[in-house]
């Protein structure tokens, strides 16, 4: 019978609160996404198949749509201040871009799917954590039952009321640039 010997575990030892972005950096790549809030941690899971599907697909059509400059990316970091680090779900760029952190300054879009240990973060706190730093656009997308899509729109320091799209309508967008698709279409199956 084999024997599984144990690993050597590589422990961290952390700063007390609250984190910084230097932080982050010494914590281990372990499929967690680890966010920072004014330096509270924020810890999320890795999403789930149908959050990703949605992620995948949200790309594919934007990626289709944007003009050459621009470029839909998923999970980039983005670096608020040294105690305000965001991982979007997804987010427009410029595509002359190739770097580790991103500044608001270079966020056209920020998107957020919403999963059951994200929802009080994606509704509320990055709504107002991304209208902060000045971020245009921000979509969340809510799958329950059949994807709606709700945009908002930076009217000054804050967003005005999102826009909500359902399944089965056709959202008609002009930010960051003109595209058309159905919600329904985030869910769907390959074809």
């Amino acid at each position: 019978m084999a024997t599984i010997e144990p690993t050597t575990r590589r422990e961290i030892v952390l700063p007390a609160p609250p984190y910084t972005v230097d932080d982050l950096l010494k914590f281990p790549d372990d499929g967690n996404r680890y966010e920072l809030f004014n330096g509270s941690l924020l810890v999320s899971p890795s999403p789930t198949s149908p959050h990703q599907r949605a992620i995948y697909r949200l790309q594919r059509i934007l990626d289709d749509a944007a003009p050459l400059e621009l470029e839909p990316l998923a999970t980039v970091n983005l670096r608020v201040t040294d105690k305000d680090y965001y991982i979007p779900d997804l987010v427009i760029v410029p595509a002359d871009r190739d770097q580790l952190m991103y500044s608001p300054e270079e966020i056209l879009l920020a998107a957020e799917v919403v999963s059951p240990s994200t929802k009080m973060r994606d509704r509320g706190l990055k709504v107002m954590a991304y209208a902060a730093a000045g971020i245009p656009s921000y979509w969340r997308v809510e799958m329950g039952e059949g994807p709606t899509v709700y945009v908002y729109e930076l009217n000054g320091e804050s967003y005005d009321p999102p826009t909500a799209y359902k399944a089965g309508e056709i959202a008609n967008l002009t930010t960051p640039f003109p595209v058309s698709f159905d919600p329904a279409d985030l869910e769907c199956q390959r074809r």
